[in-house]
């Protein structure tokens, strides 16, 4: 298992990682399996999303903000509600992905790219990677 640490700058948004998991299944010397990224956050998700166009991500952002807005009338009572708000948007991307690994590569789409979705930053974060195969 590989874990990485990343400090999210942002409060809501995305981070590219595409290029952290492609060299670790480089390095993982396997030809042919599968790496699983996995968020161990109640307030961040990994998901995919196109690489293509870098405006792109702001719909998704705002488009998640206003689907789960930070609001007063949260059940919750332990958390503040932008937290709230984490939870649920990290419960509705999920907590991880599971990519196939084919000839020693990551199979992606062609605009694809894996991002880590902080809901409740800036924070330093941590994502693990695991990686099987032959």
């Amino acid at each position: 298992m590989i874990k990485h640490t990343i400090h999210t700058d942002i409060q809501h948004g995305l981070l590219d990682i595409t290029g952290l998991v492609e060299k670790d299944v480089e390095q993982a010397n396997v030809n042919s399996g599968i790496c699983c990224v996995y968020c161990p956050h109640t307030t961040a998700a990994i998901t995919v999303y196109s690489g293509v166009d870098p405006l792109g991500l702001l719909d998704i952002n705002d488009t998640l903000k206003i689907l789960v807005p930070t609001r007063a009338d949260f059940h919750h009572q332990c958390d503040p509600p932008s937290d709230a708000a984490g939870h649920i948007k990290s419960s509705l991307i999920g907590p991880s992905m599971t990519f196939i690994i084919e000839d020693g590569k990551l199979v992606l789409g062609s605009s694809q790219n894996i991002y880590f979705f902080e809901f409740d930053g800036p924070r330093d974060r941590q994502f693990y990677i695991q990686i099987t195969g032959v």
